[in-house]
């Protein structure tokens, strides 16, 4: 038997397709980050939260919320790409733990120490408990959602929420693998709105929605669904997914106008909820690189650099936010629409700029070494660069 008869006689193997990058994704990380830099912005120049007293063109600010639910359902998409691509399981959830710490802790705790010394030395928020030794216990164990103590960053507390995301990950898949993705979307928000339901009426459960927001578990869940879209067939991947996506994202706009701000920053649990088909649709479409005009806009050279530090920007901008608001700027200039201008003019690229340096020493070497090891011997090579430049070449007469 030759050769090509052998390979045709051989049992054909199914190949499960690896895409590579999703584009457009830094894009929304990038622009949900500067979101939510906005929001705070907002929040100093029109305070009274959570009513709405802002002119119409800034109104919509107001919804921070809006950017946490975003991250939250792009965390659980992105890291259900590779289980959705080798049938739904990690290769390790050792491997993943450490990935998933690697990646997340070195920045979140450079961000911590940075917030501390803003809240001690700088200027703390006026208002607020300022933190002690037990807040930086708390929060360095990622716990400040169970326990309540001073904090040195409120936009702190969904690190926590998506850390202990992680952790119910590997539950998500294997309610997947046994029996749908669907169903596991479904029964998370089962139990999500049975708690959403009962939790006026029963202290425990009351607790649970106050201080561990399980309506993001559902965002978390409806990402790793939209993940699946990588490996589906053409016909689940050519539906219309834009479409969907900006038919839900109509019917929660015109539900938080007719509501008005304060209705829906009373009932942010119920608002999330009605977010995640809007953006299950919307990570799909993108998933399936269309609509090809929003696709190409995201994947633009100043949205995709400003996804890849998205996340230091998020972690360090409050601090920086706080100290220009109530040291510089609030009470020297009118409330309103002077103080967000110049807030804005200040703190935009303030925070942007500190969050780009920030991760070039915090964050983005961790994205490139994934060891001890090699970010050592990186960084060793880069100081014996600096201690003893290479000799300039000759010049040939």
């Amino acid at each position: 038997m030759t050769a090509v008869q052998a390979n045709a006689a051989a049992p054909a193997r199914t190949k499960i397709p690896r895409p590579g990058r999703i584009v457009g994704l830094d894009g929304i990380r990038g622009l949900a980050a500067l979101y939510v830099v906005l929001n705070h912005i907002f929040e100093r120049a029109w305070p009274g939260y959570p009513a709405d007293h802002a002119l119409w063109w800034a109104g919509e600010l107001i919804y921070g919320r809006f950017a946490v639910v975003i991250f939250i359902a792009l965390s659980g998409f992105s890291l259900g790409l590779g289980p959705a691509r080798s049938g739904w399981r990690f290769d390790s959830i050792a491997t993943f733990a450490h990935r998933r710490a690697w990646r997340i802790l070195p920045p979140y705790w450079a961000a911590l120490a940075f917030s501390l010394v803003m809240t001690w030395c700088v200027l703390a928020q006026p208002g607020w408990a300022v933190p002690n030794g037990k807040s930086v216990v708390v929060y360095g164990l990622l716990v400040q959602d169970a326990v309540s103590v001073g904090s040195p960053n409120r936009a702190f507390w969904s690190i926590a929420v998506e850390a202990q995301l992680y952790i119910l990950l590997p539950l998500l898949l294997l309610i997947v693998r046994r029996v749908s993705a669907l169903a596991m979307v479904a029964l998370a928000a089962a139990i999500v709105v049975t708690i959403g339901l009962l939790g006026p009426h029963v202290a425990l459960l009351n607790d649970t929605l106050v201080k561990f927001t399980p309506d993001l578990a559902v965002l978390f869940a409806v990402g790793v669904l939209a993940a699946g879209v990588v490996t589906a067939g053409e016909r689940t991947r050519s539906r219309p997914w834009s479409s969907y996506a900006l038919a839900a994202t109509t019917a929660v706009i015109v539900l938080i106008w007719v509501k008005g701000s304060t209705w829906t920053n009373i009932n942010l649990f119920w608002v999330d909820l009605a977010w995640a088909p809007a953006i299950g649709c919307l990570l799909a479409a993108i998933a399936t690189s269309r609509p090809r005009p929003l696709v190409r806009f995201l994947d633009t050279r100043p949205l995709r650099s400003l996804g890849s530090f998205s996340y230091s920007l998020y972690l360090t901008h409050m601090p920086i936010v706080i100290a220009v608001s109530y040291g510089l700027v609030l009470g020297r200039i009118s409330s309103g629409t002077p103080t967000f201008l110049v807030l804005s003019a200040i703190l935009l690229p303030m925070t942007v700029g500190f969050a780009r340096l920030f991760a070039g020493a915090f964050e983005l070497p961790f994205q490139r070494y994934r060891g001890w090891t090699p970010l050592r011997q990186a960084v060793m090579a880069r100081l014996r660069r600096l201690v003893r430049p290479e000799p300039a070449a000759a010049a040939i007469g």
